[in-house]
């Protein structure tokens, strides 16, 4: 019963051996943690940084993107993106409204798609081919806002086999369903998205979507308020009146 009565002693012992300041510590950290998140969800997120790209024109290649808006538009807006990447899906559906309301059917710049299909996206190429088969019969941006639209339906999470609903899409969309299932079937485009991509590996694009404004590259969806911004710091300023 003595051997008992010891031990618990030195259970209760050992339980308050910790010194006070152990607890300090540890009410300092747990204010600290709270202070940086609390500075993290608060914080305005700061303008997007470009980087300059570097690149030969001459070696650019035949890369052929997908322009909208005025061609003599004083700023071009150049896109990488790939139609299974959830960021580029991000500013399709949220962002690229107001962008082409606000800025492109204005005239303060254009906008050029170019196709960066990732290996991991396994139905990426597939929707990249399914709307270079739609321009042929002037419905890229038709099939491109579609296709972004309902990303979460033939995303390869989604599905192995994502051409009954390209095709739906290519029929919802007035196309002629035959031609353009025998320019899907056909891979017609496959020299051309591979160019594309190509274009954007010449420009270090790395990731998706990447937009290159003037002479610099920004990673990312950037919102619409920062692109604007952008656009406005390179369209030249009119001549005082």
């Amino acid at each position: 019963m003595a051997a008992n009565n010891n031990k618990k002693k030195n259970v209760v012992r050992n339980a308050s051996s910790r010194p006070t300041g152990f607890y300090v510590l540890l009410g300092l950290i747990a204010v600290l943690g709270a202070s940086i998140l609390g500075y993290t969800l608060t914080r305005k997120p700061k303008a997007p940084v470009g980087t300059e790209v570097k690149y030969d024109s001459a070696t650019s290649g035949p890369a052929q993107g997908y322009t909208i808006g005025k061609a003599d538009a004083p700023v071009k807006i150049i896109e990488f993106a790939d139609f299974e990447c959830p960021g580029c899906g991000h500013f399709a559906t949220v962002t690229e409204p107001d962008v082409r309301k606000r800025i492109i059917e204005p005239g303060l710049a254009n906008l050029t798609f170019y196709d960066f299909p990732l290996p991991q996206h396994l139905n990426s190429q597939g929707a990249h081919n399914a709307a270079a088969c739609a321009g042929d019969q002037n419905k890229f941006w038709e099939m491109h806002d579609r296709l972004f639209d309902t990303q979460d339906q033939w995303n390869t999470q989604a599905t192995d086999n994502p051409k009954p609903f390209f095709q739906k899409y290519a029929e919802d969309l007035g196309l002629d369903s035959k031609a353009w299932e025998t320019c899907y079937d056909s891979r017609k485009h496959q020299g051309r998205i591979l160019a594309n991509r190509n274009e954007g590996e010449r420009r270090q694009v790395g990731s998706t979507p990447t937009f290159i404004v003037g002479t610099k590259s920004y990673p990312g969806a950037i919102p619409y308020d920062a692109l604007k911004a952008i656009v406005d710091s390179l369209t030249p300023k009119r001549a005082a009146q």
